[in-house]
């Protein structure tokens, strides 16, 4: 990458196009330097420090360049929407540009180009201006500028301006990506590494790790280390080895090379008997409890002075696996009384006879992590070991293991752990959940774990944008998951295809006038601002079947719209001695004008033998525990929610029949769901929570769903139902014009180059 653009994080009014066209085309480098007075694009031996000019010659490097005659218009027009303040002229620009993308998809052409992104950038740093966007009184532009706006390389480009915001300014210059750049780092020659150990599956905290370690070879230019660290046999299989990869993969992490700390035995072992020569470590054999104890206490073990042949003598016991050389262990002579009690003499080897899963039993004794992480690292080439702060008080060890033994350096750098609410990330209670039959197994929609969290609809975009926004904190907080989905939201709404579905036990049938004298099939948008998700099949007919909520609500002789249909009256409706609406009657109203009617409502054709409708399950699930925040003495048996999984059988329009496993759509005013998989015949899908309170806030079981609503004041009222606040469907421009009389529709993404 030749170009670098420079700028500050605190720049007024701020560049926004300028750092965004940069990120999608990847022709420059964003540096944050908060000493900068403004913005500079170094590129070919030139400066540039003009955004429009900025903007121009990236996009001519990155093949966002047009030759329309529109476009110097447009770099006119978002100069002055930079700085203008009075709201009669925005107004009037944002006019211009809805009419403008009424029946178009970017402002010239059919890609993205330069003219977007820098009518974007000053929408975007007008606060104004973006107020009256967010009102929907520019659905067009709003739907262009969400779109420009949810692209990863944008969300990803914020999210590291928001880090370096959150950061005092510093002198040294930040690469783009996090506010604090890794000390001492140069292009080309950083490497890091991800050390699992083979013991479990990855969970969201490791996935934090794995993509800061990732962005960060990939910042430099350098190499990423996956290195499976397998020193303890008790704990590791194959299998987890072979998962954990898997698990990676979708997180879209690729090491560039796969090791284990086992090849590094010997060298470990060879590096243990240099220490115990010179004096810098001895062989214990105190009790573990009383070993504990000592080092709490600052207490020197009675072994610590012993003589390097004696040590030496008891380390070669060990290494045999004899009944006494299993009584001993290594410890490190660091200090008996250091203030930081990771500097207490720890142990640096320990005697295990189970065989290892690669080495079999060529070994009895294995070395600890704090003795072989700072070796492993040092052999390998490792330049920066990006470590939780739940270790930074063996930082100071790590780094005496190295000076002790006279290896090269290696820089290390901490983050903050990744904690979340009604989440448990420890293992050994992940463990619990699956042996008592708790949870399907580690790949669990309920549970933390990378498999568990992708199966129940979270994106790899969503996941590396938010790690990355985390930023350099060391601040170590228990966080909500409405952050983290809400940002999935973004990424995956512009892209999810739309269809519907009626749950069974509160379906109701509705008799149509007007309507067709047979079932008829028109192709419509699978989403209404998204011509290239394609389009799906519906079915139109004089019976089709409502939602009781729906139902319920409706006033006699009230107008209401059919969703992808038009507008229709309700003549009457029957309604049993419970107050369940059994029946409608509707008269078609295609002459009605939908942006009137209060209520939009969603619908499916009644099943016909030639027009089934498939059944699906909706599954909704509960959090694990019910506390935020287990302490180390809580007994998890004692926080186990009783209900976790909540299942509604529905219809759904047969469009669902072509869905793929693991594929992400959203069943209109109900929500975002995830295609799992087949069970019994039946699809089911999990529910994606949106990060809305009501979606992520612990759910109250209910009774079992009857075939009816028992009453109706279990239904919401009209004037309260959640249902009906849904975006307007249709564009400005809606003109019916179709041969059939049932249904008109116009093509809504016709596109004039």
């Amino acid at each position: 990458m030749a170009s670098t653009l420079t700028l500050s994080s605190k720049q007024s009014p701020f560049p926004y196009a300028a750092v965004a066209i940069a990120a999608y085309t990847g022709k420059a480098a964003i540096v944050f330097d908060e000493t900068a007075t403004g913005l500079s694009l170094q590129f070919n031996g030139s400066t540039v420090t003009e955004e429009e000019a900025v903007v121009q010659e990236v996009a001519k490097e990155g093949g966002l360049s047009d030759d329309s005659a529109k476009t110097p218009a447009f770099f006119a027009l978002a100069k002055s929407l930079r700085t203008a303040t009075a709201f009669p002229d925005i107004v009037a620009s944002l006019d211009s540009l809805d009419d403008h993308l009424s029946l178009r998809t970017f402002l010239v052409g059919h890609e993205i180009t330069g003219a977007d992104w820098i009518v974007w950038g000053s929408l975007k740093g007008n606060i104004k201006a973006v107020g009256l966007l967010k009102n929907n009184q520019h659905p067009h532009l709003l739907r262009w500028y969400s779109h420009l706006e949810s692209l990863k390389t944008t969300q990803t480009v914020l999210a590291e301006l928001t880090s370096a915001k959150a950061t005092k300014a510093r002198s040294n210059k930040t690469a783009a990506g996090f506010a604090l750049g890794l000390q001492g780092a140069t292009d080309g020659q950083v490497v890091t590494r991800f050390p699992p150990e083979p013991s479990g599956y990855l969970h969201i905290g490791h996935a934090k790790a794995a993509i800061l370690n990732q962005y960060f070879a990939k910042m430099y230019n350098g190499k990423l280390i996956i290195r499976f660290d397998d020193t303890n046999p008790s704990k590791e299989r194959t299998e987890f080895e072979d998962t954990i990869l898997e698990d990676l993969k979708l997180l879209d992490i690729h090491g560039d090379v796969v090791t284990h700390t086992s090849d590094y035995f010997q060298t470990l072992y060879d590096y243990a008997i240099q220490l115990i020569k010179s004096g810098k470590a001895y062989a214990d054999d105190t009790e573990q409890m009383q070993m504990r104890k000592e080092r709490w206490d600052g207490i020197a073990s009675v072994h610590r002075d012993d003589s390097v042949e004696d040590n030496l003598k008891h380390f070669d016991e060990m290494k045999t696996g004899s009944t006494e050389g299993q009584r001993w262990c290594i410890r490190a002579k660091i200090s008996v009384d250091d203030p930081n009690k990771a500097m207490r003499d720890p142990v640096i080897y320990r005697c295990n006879m189970l065989p290892h899963h690669r080495t079999g039993d060529t070994w009895k004794i294995y070395p600890t992590y704090d003795f072989a992480c700072p070796v492993v690292d040092s052999f390998e080439g490792v330049t920066h070991a990006l470590r939780t702060n739940e270790y930074r008080d063996r930082n100071a060890q790590y780094q005496w293991m190295i000076d002790a033994l006279g290896i090269r350096k290696v820089n290390v750098w901490d983050f903050s752990r990744l904690n979340f609410i009604y989440t448990l990330l420890s293992k050994r209670k992940l463990h619990w959940f699956v042996d008592q039959g708790l949870v399907s197994g580690w790949d669990d929609p309920r549970f933390p774990t990378v498999r568990g969290i992708r199966r129940r609809g979270m994106t790899v975009e969503a996941l590396t944008q938010f790690m990355l926004s985390q930023g350099p904190s060391q601040a170590v907080v228990s966080l909500e998951w409405d952050s983290i989905w809400t940002l999935n939201k973004k990424i995956i709404d512009p892209v999810a295809p739309r269809h519907w579905a009626v749950v069974k036990a509160k379906s109701v049938p509705v008799t149509i006038t007007g309507g067709p004298t047979a079932p008829e099939v028109k192709s419509v948008p699978k989403h209404k601002k998204n011509a290239d998700i394609g389009e799906k099949q519906t079915v139109y007919s004089s019976n089709i079947i409502i939602e009781q909520e729906d139902a319920v609500s409706f006033d006699d002789q009230e107008e209401i719209t059919l969703m992808d249909w038009g507008n229709a009256i309700v003549c009457s409706k029957t309604v049993d001695a419970s107050g369940v609406v059994t029946a409608v009657q509707m008269d078609l109203n295609l002459e009605g004008d939908f942006r009137k009617t209060k209520k939009k409502i969603t619908w499916l054709a009644a099943p016909t033998a030639e027009h089934q409708l498939p059944t699906v399950s909706l599954v909704d699930f509960d959090y694990l525990i019910t506390k935020k925040k287990l302490e180390e003495n809580d007994d998890v048996a004692d926080f186990i929610t009783p209900v976790t999984e909540f299942k509604e059988e529905a219809y759904a329009d047969a469009n669902v029949n072509a869905l793929k496993k693991g594929d992400i759509m959203q069943f209109e005013r109900k929500g975002y769901y995830v295609y799992d998989n087949e069970v019994n015949g039946v699809r089911e899908f999990f529910r994606i929570p949106d990060g809305r309170a009501a979606g992520i806030a612990s759910k109250v079981p209910g009774p079992t769903p009857a075939a009816v609503e028992p009453a109706p004041s279990a239904v919401a009222p009209s004037n309260t139902s959640t249902m009906y606040h849904v975006d307007q469907v249709y564009g400005e421009n809606y003109k019916p014009e179709v041969t059939t009389s049932m249904y008109k529709m116009d093509s809504i993404y016709t596109v004039n180059p």
